[in-house]
């Protein structure tokens, strides 16, 4: 490990997660760090709870960084997340000298910026532009000297090592052919002209040292042989952060006492430990702690302990493909009584409130809109599981097309991962199954689907789109996803929250045996901001009537034009890998952070329709649209 000098900065809590989780970079006034690893967390950090997303991960628990109290930032010392200085090489904006920063330079700032020592008035060191990263998800300086000196012509310069350097600008030029690193010392140099290239790095014979900023080359480098890349430091293939979220479902309501204290044995945290234990002299200590912890007699957890080693038992060895979280979440929103409320979660049923006299496109939008509930309290827990670098992840974590997964729990060796849990409020909305149904075989529907299912095959993302899709693509996904970012859109200007604070979640996923599971129509919107803005009561009011009915049919008119057009709704293929159709930033993309699907497979013809494609919401514009222009008077 790398010695890490204290340098003290501020950072939201919700933030060490994404976008400046672990190996992310941050800028702050002109300064450049990245997130180290989690292993300075362990003394220090908060245990967050999520048994479901635990079990899904194969993790034993989560823990959140710790916080600063307020006020005493100045007193505290060595709490939080640890981020060091990169790049290490830093240049004066006036004299241009480059410099190789050091960490034990550190404690000579005093919480201050580096600053040149050679110009008057000391100007702030900035950080160099461009890095080196590489698929396996390495990253370090571009060893500037060897690039100065890559076409060297004399023998002074060929045999120099001197690292004096200047980031020069010449006003001649433009692009990066007017930027150049020279030697101060042989006056050897070299533009950046080229340096995105592929493998450039590789004709300069720079190599991958195999390591992460935080890490020491002598004692924790890999061998790797990738070719490294050279990129822009803020660029957005730098950080693929590999995320997932649950929701925290309580138990199902109608349990008897002994369910109930069922579950609760074997929610509690020492229980895989307790099953693991089985036969070993310290089974009964976990059972004598769990049995205390819930209230129960030993004679109890052993009767509970028989029945989980029976059920186990009876189950076939190889993991269920459709043993993902949404099944327990839109079975506790779409029936709001299956589960109790709780301190995390509280629902309740509510409807658009629409009379039988009410216009035609409200009456059409009842009946497209099978369920609404809102959503008084939620709670989520995000988990960083890792991340790649230059290529997204396909998903398996090996080498091939995608990056590879540099896992957080294993380049620490714990056995949780880092983790917030926010707490916010929602609206969730399912549409009627037996519409939607007949919607999805109209041929032309699904035909447009398949088009965009091809570019999903082909994409170096199907892997981890397919998590999220099930293993089809339905036409139904493909909707409510798009229906969901303009509902995000629409509720930005309706209630009061910046898009940025919302969050969807899409149930729409096929599953590989449909028997087993209902099928799934639905969108929850919900914040989940880390802060007081996920208590503001602005979207539960947005989905009582009347409110919720006037969004939804802002939200479809809305949605009939684009700035774009008819540029964006005639494409047939758009954004990464060309998974989007009638959906660009002015109409339908959202901020990252609000999508789980990193905006893809959004197609807004689906939604409202179009010449050929009848959209599912085609009746309620249409009467809405009949509507508004029988009200203008003519006369």
């Amino acid at each position: 490990m790398r010695a890490v000098k204290e340098i003290r900065r501020k950072v939201r809590r919700s933030q060490t997660i994404v976008p400046f989780g672990v190996g992310g970079i941050i800028d702050l006034r002109g300064e450049s760090f990245v997130a180290a690893d989690v292993r300075g967390w362990a003394a220090k950090g908060e245990p967050v709870e999520s048994l479901r997303l635990a079990r899904k991960l194969g993790v034993e628990g989560f823990r959140s960084p710790p916080v600063i109290p307020s006020g005493k930032a100045a007193h505290v010392t060595r709490l939080g997340p640890t981020y060091v200085r990169f790049p290490m090489w830093l240049f004066c904006p006036q004299c241009r000298y480059m410099q190789l920063w050091q960490p034990d330079l550190e404690p000579e700032l005093r919480d201050r910026r580096p600053a040149c020592g050679r110009c008057a008035g000391k100007p702030q060191l900035a950080p160099m532009r461009f890095i080196q990263v590489c698929r396996a998800g390495h990253m370090a300086d571009v060893d500037w000297h060897r690039w100065a000196h890559s076409r060297s012509e004399g023998h002074d310069q060929r045999q120099c090592q001197a690292r004096r350097l200047r980031f020069l600008a010449s006003a001649r030029s433009s692009g990066l052919e007017a930027l150049s690193v020279v030697c101060a010392v042989c006056r050897a140099g070299r533009n950046l002209a080229g340096i995105s290239q592929k493998n450039i790095l590789k004709q300069v014979r720079l190599q991958c040292p195999g390591t992460h900023p935080w890490q020491s080359e002598t004692d924790e480098a890999d061998a790797c042989e990738e070719v490294p890349q050279a990129v822009q430091r803020g660029a957005s293939n730098v950080y693929f952060p590999i995320t997932h979220s649950a929701l925290d479902i309580p138990a199902p309501a109608g349990l008897s006492e002994d369910d109930e204290s069922a579950r609760e044995v074997v929610d509690n945290q020492l229980w895989p430990d307790l099953v693991n234990a089985v036969g070993s002299p310290i089974y009964s200590s976990f059972r004598d702690v769990i049995a205390t912890q819930c209230g129960v007699s030993e004679d109890f957890i052993e009767a509970v302990l028989r029945h989980h080693v029976e059920e186990a038992s009876s189950k076939p060895s190889v993991a269920d493909p459709d043993d993902d979280l949404s099944i327990a979440e839109w079975a506790a929103l779409s029936v709001p009584g299956s589960v109790r409320n709780s301190k995390t979660f509280s629902v309740r049923r509510t409807d658009l409130g629409i009379g039988p006299d009410a216009p035609t496109s409200l009456r059409k939008l009842t009946a497209a809109v099978s369920s609404v509930v809102v959503a008084d309290r939620v709670r989520e827990v995000r988990a960083l599981e890792g991340f790649s670098r230059y290529e997204p992840s396909s998903g398996d974590g090996e080498e091939g097309e995608g990056g590879r997964v540099v896992s957080v729990k294993k380049q620490t060796g714990n056995r949780w991962l880092p983790a917030v849990e926010t707490y916010g409020e929602g609206i969730f909305i399912a549409v009627d199954e037996e519409r939607l149904a007949a919607w999805e075989k109209i041929p032309s529907v699904s035909n447009r689907t398949q088009h965009i299912e091809y570019n999903l095959d082909a994409s170096f993302k199907a892997d981890r789109l397919r998590e999220r899709t099930g293993p089809v693509l339905l036409p139904r996904f493909v909707m409510l996803h798009t229906l969901a970012h303009q509902f995000i859109r629409q509720l930005s200007y309706d209630s009061g929250y910046n898009a940025a604070s919302l969050r969807e979640r899409i149930y729409a996923r096929s599953h590989a045996s449909s028997r087993a599971h209902p099928p799934q129509a639905g969108v929850f919107i919900y914040t989940a901001a880390g802060d007081a803005e996920g208590t503001l009561g602005g979207l539960v009011r947005q989905g009582r009537p009347p409110n919720l009915a006037e969004t939804l049919i802002r939200l479809l008119e809305s949605a009939q034009w684009c700035s774009q057009d008819p540029l964006c709704a005639d494409s047939t293929g758009r954004s990464l890998a060309n998974l989007n159709r009638a959906a660009c930033h002015a109409c339908t993309l959202l901020p990252e952070t609000c999508c789980e699907v990193d905006n893809s497979l959004l197609d807004r013809t689906l939604l409202i329709g179009d010449g050929e494609v009848p959209g599912f919401f085609r009746g309620v514009v249409q009467a809405a649209l009949e509507e508004s222009a029988g009200a203008i008077d003519l006369s």
